[in-house]
């Protein structure tokens, strides 16, 4: 794929000027997106990304076209997994609504400045050192542990981190609008809202860990790896307003991204060893009989690993919304028809919701 320095400009550009927008036609006066406001711009945004990945298929290949939607539905999922994270965040620090756009926004852009680091730093990697895919692809498989079975409970506004930046910076106790310091008798505090884009910025990169490996195990075109995690970034801070509710139902999420982690994991090894240039295995040559996993393949498990998770949460939390109905139905005295009560029938199970 040839992308020429001008064309890494006009991307460069036009993205910053897309959130420049974001910021200063919506985020700069503080308010609680409605959810057409929300659902609008969330359209708007997938629809340009999709439109841009038909037109890496059509002027680059569909082979490099794949690569692009395949990255871009790993990213996306990634960062709604981002999202649940951010709400945590936002809610161990009580931040009021109409101040949560400017939160995200200052996250979202945190979160593509060190994306855009991290994805330079691999480049280089994987451009001198083949063995890179080893570490990248033993990486996601232990990111994909740990996805499957660590809880995202835990909030990121008491870890040991923001207690650090707490003994060293003196804070208000009280948010003061959206401004992110403020001076009493003389002295410059912090607020709430610095202490939370601080938590953001440290969650940012923790995702970036796994988030910029994840998408090299699909291509190894920078280009591509770069323009997928800008769309995957844009329009999600109206995705969180559209879908904030929705993402407490994802019960799933997490378990279909370490599958897909997995996936990735195992196809970086597989790539690593038909690549392989170590001494020690197999003497330094490549093991040429190992498979390629074809993108085709990859995007299509990708795409029906996030469908199947997403069913999968939202037939679970039916259920146990259901299973919570009955057990307050059942709770409750039955009426006749005249209003007076009567004695229920025993039953020999309990209606409660775990």
């Amino acid at each position: 794929m040839q992308v020429t320095p001008l064309i890494w400009l006009i991307t460069i550009a036009v993205t910053i000027i897309f959130f420049v927008y974001e910021f200063f036609a919506h985020v700069r006066k503080p308010h609680e997106p409605s959810i057409a406001e929300s659902a609008r711009w969330s359209a708007f945004y997938i629809g340009l990304a999709l439109l841009f990945g038909v037109g890496i298929g059509v002027t680059s290949g569909w082979s490099f076209g794949g690569e692009y939607f395949a990255g871009y539905l790993t990213e996306k999922a990634l960062s709604i997994d981002n999202l649940f994270v951010f709400l945590i965040v936002m809610a161990g620090f009580a931040v009021p609504k109409k101040y949560q756009q400017k939160v995200l926004m200052i996250g979202i852009i945190i979160a593509l400045i060190l994306r855009g680091g991290f994805i330079a730093i691999g480049a280089a990697l994987i451009e001198n050192f083949s063995w890179v895919f080893y570490i990248f692809g033993a990486l996601l498989l232990v990111l994909a542990y740990k996805q499957a079975f660590t809880s995202h409970e835990s909030n990121p506004a008491d870890g040991k981190f923001m207690t650090l930046v707490r003994r060293i910076l003196p804070v208000t106790d009280e948010y003061h609008r959206d401004k992110l310091t403020v001076k009493r008798g003389g002295k410059r505090f912090v607020t709430p809202m610095l202490l939370t884009i601080v938590a953001i910025g440290f969650v940012d990169l923790i995702f970036a860990v796994d988030s910029i490996p994840a998408i090299y195990g699909l291509t190894n075109e920078a280009y591509i790896v770069f323009t997928a995690n800008a769309f995957a970034l844009m329009g999600l801070r109206q995705l969180f307003f559209l879908i904030g509710g929705l993402l407490e139902r994802l019960v799933y999420l997490a378990q279909g991204l370490a599958v897909i982690l997995g996936f990735i994991g195992v196809k970086l090894v597989f790539h690593a060893l038909h690549v392989n240039e170590l001494p020690f295995i197999n003497g330094g040559e490549p093991l040429l009989w190992v498979p390629e996993i074809p993108i085709w393949l990859s995007l299509l498990f990708i795409a029906a690993t996030i469908v199947v998770a997403t069913i999968a949460s939202l037939l679970k939390t039916r259920s146990n919304d259901d299973k919570k109905d009955r057990s307050q139905v059942e709770g409750q005295p039955v009426l006749t028809a005249d209003g007076n009560t009567v004695d229920e029938p025993e039953s020999s199970t309990t209606g409660s919701a775990k």
